[in-house]
Parts: C-alpha cells; sequence; structure tokens
C-alpha cells in the first residue's frame, strides 16, 4: 500500500508516522498501514479539522488521543501529556497529527532529543522538512538563536525537499 495523502506526510521510523490532518478517507488508508493509535494535537475547533474524528477513529478499531496545543501558546504540560501518550502505547504503530504538522514536528524534536536522546540534528530533522518555528516554538524546541524570528515553512520560505504530501501550508493554523 501507498503511503496516504496527507499535507505533510511523513514517516519517521517502522512505529511513528505524522502528518498534517487527515481526511475520513486517509484515516482509513492509516489503519490499513497498521495505525493502532492516532494522537492529535491541532484543536478540534480548526476549520481544518475533522466534525468528529474520535468517532471516526474510533469506528477504524484505533485508540484516540486529544491533546488540543494552541498554536500560539505550547506548554510544558502539552509536552508532558504528549510524552505519557508515547509511552503508553509502547511498539503500537502511532499516527501523531496536527493541522499542518508543524504541532507535531516541534514535539517530535523535543521528544526525540530528550526521551530518545537522539543526536540534535537528527532528532530535528523531521521539523526542518516541514517548517523551522520562531517565536514561541523556538524557544519550545529550544532553539534560543530564533526566537526573534518569524516561522519559515519549507517549500515557501526556504528551500527544503518538498514532495507531493508536503505542499507548503497556508499561514492559518
Amino acid at each position: 500500500m501507498s503511503d496516504p495523502q496527507i499535507l505533510n506526510w511523513r514517516r519517521i521510523d517502522a512505529r511513528l508516522t505524522t502528518s498534517g490532518q487527515p481526511s475520513e478517507a486517509a484515516l482509513g488508508e492509516l489503519a490499513a498501514l497498521g495505525v493502532r493509535h492516532v494522537i492529535n494535537l491541532g484543536p478540534h475547533e480548526h476549520e481544518r479539522a475533522l466534525i468528529d474524528e474520535a468517532t471516526s477513529v474510533a469506528a477504524l478499531e484505533m485508540g484516540y488521543t486529544y491533546i488540543p496545543v494552541p498554536f500560539d501558546a505550547p506548554e510544558e504540560a502539552h509536552y508532558q501529556a504528549f510524552c505519557a501518550a508515547m509511552a503508553e502505547h509502547g511498539d503500537a504503530p502511532v499516527h501523531v497529527h496536527c493541522i499542518v504538522n508543524a504541532r507535531v514536528t516541534a514535539f517530535l524534536t523535543r521528544y526525540r532529543r530528550e526521551v530518545l536522546g537522539m543526536d540534535p540534528a537528527e532528532a530535528r530533522a523531521p521539523m526542518d522538512s516541514v517548517w523551522r518555528p520562531g517565536g514561541v516554538w523556538a524557544t519550545f524546541v529550544g532553539d534560543d538563536d530564533a526566537v526573534g524570528d518569524e516561522h519559515r515553512y519549507a517549500g515557501r520560505d526556504f528551500l527544503a525537499p518538498v514532495t507531493p504530501s508536503s505542499a507548503a501550508p497556508s499561514r492559518s493554523r
């Protein structure tokens, strides 16, 4: 089976995939790939969010964890909830998404560096393929040099590999 056509789809390893907001059909594709649990960091109120994602995921016999992270205010409590959700599912295949895969890749950068002990550049690679955060998100990932910068996005504000599933997101979250 081919990879789902979801904005900014990324396969991180055999267990973990990430993306922007999946459609109903894409959720079915994730289940067919063997995903057993979905973690959503995007707010249900967002215009791109599914109307009742939890029910859609449950109907596909996958688990669902909802950790709504305001784009302008990520908090340590959100990150701790994310780490707990990742730990809870052990080796089961997990898909983590938000609206454009910005929140997720920032959380994943910290998780891979702090929890998995990866080299910082390797831990950051999935994020760098989607965006390079400034402001509160630069602070969140520990990039003090970029705190005063604007967010930059792959394919729009900087050159990075852009695949059909990683087309440039709009500025809205």
